[in-house]
């Protein structure tokens, strides 16, 4: 892999990461979150090192709400803790 292969899936997982926030309805609250910088960025590395990016792409496509993330989601515990957060369920 070329670096430039890397900085291109690097930032397809991103994208992914941010579809999620905001097909769970956390966005917002992760914006607000203490240390927001730092969460963020923790969050898009977990993303980042998943190896689940087309099933992630197709769940996304295909779930236009869902209440949870899929089980493999390494961002499970901070939607969930952002959801909290949010007072949603």
């Amino acid at each position: 892999m070329t670096f430039l292969d890397y900085l291109i899936s690097a930032d397809a997982r991103t994208t992914l990461m941010d579809r999620m926030m905001r097909k769970l309805g956390v966005d917002r609250q992760l914006k607000v979150v203490a240390d927001h910088t730092a969460v963020t960025k923790r969050a898009v590395d977990r993303c980042r090192s998943c190896g689940h990016q087309d099933e992630c792409s197709v769940w996304l496509d295909e779930h236009q709400q869902a209440d949870n993330p899929p089980d493999y989601c390494r961002n499970s515990d901070l939607i969930a803790r952002l959801r909290h957060a949010a007072g949603q369920r």
